[in-house]
């Protein structure tokens, strides 16, 4: 296993790169898809799109898939941190959160998020409790309150769903 940054260096332990992995029951290609397979199996190594470090004891911790990663203001902002954060909040029953456009920064963050029955916190009321839990850039500058997270069959979110209304239109999917 290996933490690897962005141009295919090793990173030292602690610090977040994507998680390379190799072992001899590794997949062999996607069938009919030579361009993926290539981005994904270099020199013998798995490219697994996932955003993770390795302790002082090598153990791995996962952070979340690189292609959710929001950047803030040129800092990496991984969602389920700020997810997880939300969650903590007795009115919030699960939360989404997607990057969105913004002139000056890039991305900001933005939550979708189902509520317990009979709650209505505030989105000033959220912050106020996240402010406690996370750095200020990862704070949400917008907040939408669903019935519940759109869901693929096997019942993962569907963040891209989420972000598609923010970056419609648009060429790429940061500034």
């Amino acid at each position: 296993m290996r933490i690897v940054d962005h141009a295919g260096g090793d990173l030292p332990g602690g610090q977040i790169g994507e998680v390379w992995i190799r072992t001899p029951a590794r997949m062999l290609e996607y069938w009919r898809l030579p361009e993926a397979t290539a981005a994904t199996l270099v020199d013998g190594w798995i490219r697994t799109g996932d955003a993770g470090f390795l302790d002082d004891e090598g153990f791995l911790f996962i952070r979340d898939r690189l292609k959710d990663t929001v950047i803030v203001a040129g800092e990496n902002v991984y969602p389920v941190e700020i997810e997880n954060a939300l969650c903590l909040h007795p009115a919030v029953v699960e939360a989404a959160v997607v990057g969105r456009p913004h002139d000056r920064w890039g991305e900001t963050i933005h939550a979708f998020v189902a509520l317990a029955p009979g709650t209505r916190p505030t989105p000033r009321e959220l912050t106020l409790f996240l402010r406690q839990r996370l750095a200020d850039f990862k704070l949400p500058t917008g907040y939408d309150f669903v019935d519940r997270l759109p869901r693929n069959p096997s019942g993962k979110v569907l963040r891209r769903v989420l972000r598609d209304r923010f970056w419609a239109g648009r060429d790429r999917q940061v500034n």
